[in-house]
């Protein structure tokens, strides 16, 4: 397949990195010092599943020299996406596939209203892995999955064909039964652990310990169920306690990347988690209380290390 991959972190470098790896024609719009490390000696990748370097690397930071291509992976953080949406046009055609692997449920929306119908798919990615210096990616931490499907749940040559070129590049990727419900599922996390830990300032270990901390994870869980079941997605009540149990294995020291970014003042995806929730509770009229605080508070915070 030709394929672009658009933002080149750990998500985009990783999965698009595995499939060059496998022969396909991919390309790496990157920018910067980045790009140039990347084109000079290729894309390293050191990886808990095995290392592996993929050069020479086909790399710019011009989809119109690149032309249309079978799918696009967008790996870029949510922020980044209206952007780099209306950045990938010359990548697409009438058949392009668009996989967006970012957190939140908005991906696939924005997505269209930049390039139209009929292109993005949902989809999603489990993995740890960050850029560890220009042209270098590392992966530290779980098998890397990737999840995909049509958004309105049929069976498509598209997806089947992308799933296949992902498996045969050794990433386990799978056919979501209902890929709305799987983003959600998600969501309930990461808007969960990002709400909690950004506005506590503490790690995993900590908040989930404390009563207090720990009930306002699962009333956040269960803000997000219900705002999942007023928009028509049928996210099983079961999740809560599977997600706290999630919670409880998870190493007691770890943080989210928002509560990181907002901690030390870089652009963060406040807005497609906490603000997400709010934003679309609003719409279909699901109070929100804790995420409306959450939201407020951050909003304050950020505000406060801008002034």
């Amino acid at each position: 397949m030709r394929i672009a991959v658009v933002g080149v972190g750990g998500v985009g470098g990783y999965f698009g990195g595995r499939l060059a790896m496998a022969g396909h024609e991919v390309y790496f719009i990157a920018r910067g010092a980045h790009l140039e490390a990347i084109r000079t000696g290729g894309l390293r990748v050191d990886s808990i599943a095995g290392d592996f370097v993929v050069a020479p690397a086909l790399a710019t930071d011009d989809p119109a020299g690149v032309g249309p291509v079978d799918a696009v992976i967008v790996g870029v953080k949510s922020w980044q996406l209206p952007e780099a949406a209306r950045a990938m046009r010359p990548l697409i055609d009438p058949q392009t596939t668009v996989l967006p692997l970012l957190n939140g449920v908005e991906a696939a929306d924005q997505i269209t209203a930049e390039l139209g119908p009929g292109h993005a798919l949902g989809g999603l990615c489990r993995i740890i892995a960050f850029i560890a210096g220009p042209g270098h990616i590392r992966h530290t931490g779980i098998e890397p999955l990737i999840e995909l499907g049509e958004l309105d749940g049929a069976q498509s040559q598209r997806v089947e064909a992308l799933r296949d070129a992902l498996a045969e590049s050794g990433v386990r990727a799978t056919i979501a039964p209902d890929i709305s419900v799987a983003l959600w599922e998600k969501f309930m996390l990461i808007a969960t652990w990002g709400g909690i830990g950004s506005i506590t300032r503490a790690p995993i270990g900590v908040w989930r310990s404390m009563p207090g901390t720990r009930a306002m994870a699962e009333q956040s869980l269960r803000e997000v169920l219900a705002l999942a079941h007023a928009r028509g997605v049928h996210v099983d009540e079961s999740r809560v306690a599977a997600i706290m149990a999630f919670t409880d294995e998870a190493p007691a020291a770890g943080t989210t990347s928002i509560q990181r970014d907002i901690l030390e003042g870089r652009p963060s995806e406040l807005d497609s988690q906490s603000g997400a929730v709010v934003r679309l509770a609003g719409e279909s009229g699901v109070p929100t209380p804790l995420h409306s605080f959450i939201y407020a508070s951050l909003l304050a915070q950020v505000a406060a290390q801008d002034a």
